[in-house]
């Protein structure tokens, strides 16, 4: 695999190159006002990975891939695809397209029980952390540029308390400190860190807890002789979450001002549909991740090419029809992954209780979780082949529907020909 331009620059100044990257958009800042956001698309599906480095070429921008170890890891993950296959599977779609811009790979909540069988199966701290640092030591090796630290969760804090700072702190640090050891010990290129979390259950929700969360981290660095290791991305609580679409320019700005006191940038999550993008690079945020939007710009593309193929079998120009709808909410019911996403006032409900709405919003956001699955993947290329016959390209249709939800983030977080200006 070979090195793009802007990885050798990197290296040349020995900068991770998600560090080089927002070194530059500080630069850019400087001789011309405008600041950049990075764009941070969650791979919950191929076809995500496809669309997103097709609309990163056109805008010809960075894109960056966080990936959470429900998507991606050791075990496969839902997508299919352990670290390695991930990184060869985006660098080998890159070059199909002839996109040689940077590629961000990262890593998205590592932390103990943020990988689902860890909560259901209520593993112990012990199992949790030892199948993390291994999935943390294996990202590495697969060539991740970026991994998101971030021990916010304890299944055994009581409902309703929240995991204090300084434990959520020393846990940071012993992870941060144990990828370190690995990646020096072996020489592997340097890596960036993104820390913190957006989650009521813990972590930066507020300023004071902001701070005395950083103090404590760059204290722990310091006496671990780890000085020279510093997370670039802090998460912070924005506004924006899985239910609310409006992000909070005052606070990300305080956020920021903060975060740059230590040589940081805020990263926010939870950014599917915001409604105001374009005051992302105006509060000085630095990057922000974006997932579940585009699994419904991907179901809905994919309901445009069930409409015709019902009107094509209609016709008498399909012979056997792909029966894609119906395969695919029966994986997402039997799955169980939809019970995740149930309200306070639902737990407990069959999924035949719910209402039509809600039924119709579990199934179109938990897809991400069974589009690998032989019985969906088979029903979707049925799907594509009948109408490949009759002369429509079903993937470029699918594709294009989720690029379009991309492109105003590259447009809002003033992305577009970032490329050019980090070259030049």
């Amino acid at each position: 695999m070979q090195k793009s331009i802007f990885t050798t620059l990197a290296e040349k100044e020995n900068l991770s190159l998600t560090e080089f990257i927002l070194k530059r958009i500080k630069h850019n800042y400087k001789l011309t006002g405008q600041y950049s956001t990075l764009f941070a698309a969650c791979p919950n599906s191929e076809s995500v990975i496809k669309a997103a480095l097709r609309a990163a070429y056109r805008a010809n921008a960075p894109i960056e891939f966080a990936a959470t170890l429900n998507q991606v890891d050791v075990d496969g993950g839902y997508t299919g695809m352990d670290q390695y296959e991930f990184v060869k599977k985006i660098h080998l779609e890159a070059d199909a397209i002839g996109y040689s811009g940077p590629i961000i790979i990262g890593l998205d909540h590592g932390g103990p029980w943020l990988k689902d069988i860890q909560t259901i199966e209520k593993w112990d701290y012990n199992r949790c952390m030892d199948w993390l640092k291994n999935s943390l030591v294996e990202s590495v090796k697969a060539g991740y540029d970026l991994l998101h630290i971030d021990p916010t969760v304890d299944i055994t804090v009581k409902e309703g308390q929240i995991i204090p700072i300084e434990l959520v702190a020393d846990r940071t640090l012993e992870l941060i400190a144990h990828v370190e050891q690995f990646r020096r010990s072996h020489n592997y290129p340097k890596i960036a860190y993104e820390v913190g979390t957006e989650e009521v259950h813990g972590g930066l929700a507020d300023i004071s807890t902001f701070t005395k969360f950083l103090s404590l981290l760059k204290k722990g660095l310091t006496e671990t002789n780890l000085g020279d290791v510093w997370p670039c991305f802090i998460v912070g609580k924005v506004g924006t979450d899985l239910h609310t679409t409006i992000f909070d320019a005052q606070v990300a700005k305080k956020l920021s001002e903060e975060a740059a006191r230590y040589g940081s940038v805020i990263k926010g999550h939870y950014s599917d549909n915001v409604s105001n993008p374009e005051e992302y690079p105006l509060s000085g945020m630095g990057a922000a991740n974006v997932g579940p939007e585009f699994t419904e710009a991907e179901y809905d593309g994919l309901m445009v090419l069930i409409k015709k193929e019902n009107e094509l079998k209609t016709q008498g120009r399909i012979a056997t029809p792909s029966k894609f709808k119906a395969i695919l909410e029966n994986a997402v019911i039997s799955s169980g992954r939809w019970k995740k996403w149930l309200l306070n006032n639902e737990k407990g409900l069959e999924f035949d209780k719910l209402s039509p709405a809600r039924k119709e919003w579990l199934i179109k956001t938990g897809c991400r979780y069974v589009w690998a699955q032989d019985s969906v993947y088979a029903a979707r290329q049925k799907l594509y082949e009948n109408l490949r016959r009759n002369g429509i390209q079903a993937e470029e249709i699918v594709l294009i529907a989720i690029e379009r939800v991309m492109d105003k983030y590259f447009s809002s977080f003033n992305l577009l020909d970032l490329n050019k200006k980090i070259l030049d």
